[in-house]
């Protein structure tokens, strides 16, 4: 391993290590950055700290030198409740009724962005972020008879997802950039408690309970960001696949022999400012979830037709998801700052799919969020943000036991601190 890659894997590990989830639109998190995560993730058309790079890298053409680092304190709240089924019977798998409640309920994600212009139409800069929300923990007690969620002992996954984007910005004219980042992934994962799934799988050894494994891998994003009246910004990025070594450990798991590439993202803005102190910002995002295998192939039929593992293996059965994001900002005056903001995502989670879904239940649809900045010198801001996600539930037929439904649930809640720093 070089030492490039050897310093990103080192950083995923501290990441997931603080804690793997953030508020989530399937996997990826609802916004980037306090500032924009205080307008419900809006920022592609108007960007104001060093982490814009991960919603549009053109953003970085317009903050100046400036330096943003902060901690994001996230609660995400997951259960799934089981009911009816009978005496099993031959070839079914019916779980046990009840509630379960996931532990793991608190985590701190950290998130830092430095940007540095160059001359008066270039910029340098690079923001560290993270994904997450894949984070399961269903607990056992082997003495009182329970044998957890798939009577494997105790289940659950936890998935970290960790970018640093090296980023080149230039301001082509006064109000217009284009913005490209090169995109170092790396990605750390472990799953427990499925070897009941065993007889499905291509190679059983490699399915579950192999402690954490690692994958590295790079890709780019576009921006473009732009003035387009006096009063109207417009802004659009894309991210192509992130293409990502394969978890060696859960070949037996992941379609494609453990391959678990990042799928494509589209974000498109504008943002307003004809209200005086006021500016109105309108985010649309698009991520392409169906066309990882991995991640998109549904439990059925392919669980029947193909192995585990295999390309056309079974995989969570999640459907693209398209956010749409509205946020406020008030700049009641040169110190003070306002933020408030709400999104709405369809969720990725069909009802024939929430049997293996318990392990991932990423069915948050709103995010409602409020936010400040506080100029404390001349060089030095706190931003702040908090934000909640109301309980979602998806509920379907356990495609595996005639009979019974599983119902997942999840709700969302966090807050978070950064200091931006210029210079």
């Amino acid at each position: 391993m070089t030492r490039p890659h050897r310093l990103i894997a080192a950083v995923a590990l501290a990441v997931s290590l603080a804690g793997p989830a953030a508020a989530t639109n399937g996997y990826f998190a609802h916004g980037y950055g306090t500032i924009a995560k205080g307008m419900a993730g809006a920022g592609t058309a108007w960007s104001q700290d060093a982490l814009a790079a991960a919603t549009n890298p053109a953003g970085m053409a317009f903050i100046g030198d400036r330096m943003d680092f902060g901690v994001e304190l996230f609660s995400p709240r997951r259960a799934f409740t089981v009911t009816g089924g009978g005496p099993p019977q031959p070839g079914q798998f019916l779980l046990r009724p009840g509630r379960r409640n996931s532990g793991s309920e608190y985590f701190a994600i950290p998130h830092f962005g430095i940007n540095r212009t160059i001359g008066t139409t270039h910029s340098l800069g690079v923001s560290v972020y993270a994904n997450g929300g894949m984070n399961t923990d269903f607990g056992a007690d082997f003495e009182a008879g329970d044998f957890s969620t798939f009577f494997d002992g105790e289940a659950g996954v936890d998935m970290a997802q960790l970018f640093v984007a090296p980023t080149w910005a230039w301001r082509y004219r006064p109000d217009q950039a284009i913005g490209v980042s090169v995109l170092l992934a790396a990605q750390r994962f472990k799953v427990k408690g499925i070897g009941t799934f065993a007889p499905f799988s291509s190679d059983p050894q490699r399915l579950s309970n192999n402690g954490y494994d690692t994958s590295l891998g790079w890709g780019f994003q576009l921006g473009w960001q732009g003035q387009v009246t006096e009063t109207l910004r417009a802004g659009l990025s894309w991210r192509n696949v992130v293409y990502m070594q394969k978890f060696d450990k859960y070949r037996g798991l992941f379609a494609e022999q453990g391959d678990f590439d990042i799928p494509q993202m589209f974000n498109a803005g504008i943002a307003w400012s004809g209200l005086g102190n006021h500016t109105l910002l309108l985010d649309v995002q698009h991520v392409r979830y169906s066309k990882i295998n991995s991640v998109g192939n549904p439990l059925l039929p392919n669980l029947f037709n193909a192995r585990l593992g295999d390309d056309d293996g079974a995989g969570f059965g999640w459907d693209d998801v398209t956010a749409v994001k509205l946020g406020w900002q008030w700049q009641q005056s040169l110190k003070q700052a306002w933020r408030a903001g709400f999104s709405h995502s369809g969720q990725p989670i069909d009802e024939s799919e929430v049997l293996f879904n318990i392990l991932a239940p990423g069915v948050q649809e709103w995010h409602v969020s409020a936010g400040f900045t506080r100029t404390l010198s001349d060089r030095l801001a706190l931003s702040g943000m908090a934000f909640y996600s109301p309980e979602k539930k998806v509920k379907g037929p356990n495609p595996l036991g005639p009979g019974q439904q599983i119902e997942l649930q999840m709700h969302q809640f966090g807050a978070s601190l950064s200091l931006g720093w210029t210079f």
